[in-house]
């Protein structure tokens, strides 16, 4: 197995004006997320937020502290949610097991102990996407399903955003210090989401995009409401959001995104929007 890690700065939205395509994507796009038998994570300087994923094959994956962490174990000042985007899994976690089909999630809280990704079938093997945050104090750990999310349907077809916004992880179904999660599926013929736009300076964000064909693509929009600018994706990659920036995208087919927050505040109502016809 192999651990890579990437760490990203944050940058003044003022600078960022300035940014051409090959350093936006540089900065804020994380193509890589999953490779065979190994873990991958960019370590951002927004709110500390840890991206990435681990695709177990024919091998265990454990969680390894990374040096910027500075701790002996992942977690030990940090909470962490876990999606399975891909085939059975389980996560080992200290004496404890979890198994994770498709869609569901887990919340690990802080605390020295290891952390281990293993697939139940290596022919489909799972796929973990982690967001992680700091913690002050441990929460207890939990597995989540769609069942146990709050759901908001919004959007509509004629509006091309027919969607069902799951909420995971967040403070009204389980504690946690800061770390926010959910997901959100678009119906078939709809593929814009996050629409109105609108930013949250307390908290930055990240967003995985996935169930989305080979053959497709997506554009993400990012920028100040009226400085925005645009990175192309694929799907099973992320994207940074800075705290000044919006956060929307279409694509060239429907698909799934998980959103990731981390801040000062879990109030998931607590946004800036900007109407459509204002956004530049």
């Amino acid at each position: 197995m192999k651990t890579n890690y990437q760490v990203r700065y944050a940058a003044h939205p003022e600078d960022a004006r300035s940014y051409d395509t090959e350093r936006l994507r540089r900065d804020f796009l994380i193509e890589n997320v999953f490779s065979a038998n190994e873990v991958n994570m960019v370590y951002s300087m927004y709110d500390r937020m840890i991206v990435g994923g681990a695709m177990p094959i024919d091998e265990a994956l454990p969680l390894e502290a990374i040096d910027p962490l500075k701790a002996p174990y992942f977690l030990t000042r940090r909470e962490i949610g876990i999606f399975n985007v891909g085939g059975a899994g389980t996560v080992r976690v200290g004496d404890e097991t979890f198994h994770l089909d498709f869609k569901e999630a887990l919340y690990l809280g802080s605390g020295n102990r290891e952390v281990v990704f293993e697939s139940d079938d290596n022919s489909a093997p799972a796929k973990f996407y982690f967001n992680s945050t700091t913690a002050h104090r441990k929460y207890p750990d939990r597995k989540i399903t769609k069942a146990d999310a709050i759901v908001a349907k919004m959007g509509s077809l004629e509006g091309s955003n027919d969607r069902n916004i799951n909420k995971m992880i967040v403070n009204q179904v389980l504690p946690t210090c800061q770390l926010q999660m959910g997901m959100t599926e678009l119906a078939t013929g709809s593929v814009w989401n996050t629409m109105p736009a609108h930013v949250h300076s307390r908290r930055m964000e990240a967003y995985f995009y996935f169930e989305l064909p080979e053959q497709d693509a997506i554009c993400h929009f990012m920028g100040e409401p009226d400085q925005t600018r645009h990175i192309w994706m694929k799907g099973d990659q992320a994207v940074i959001s800075p705290e000044w920036s919006i956060h929307s995208a279409a694509a060239t087919h429907n698909y799934t995104f998980i959103w990731g927050m981390g801040g000062e505040n879990l109030d998931y109502g607590d946004q800036d929007f900007s109407a459509i016809t204002d956004l530049k």
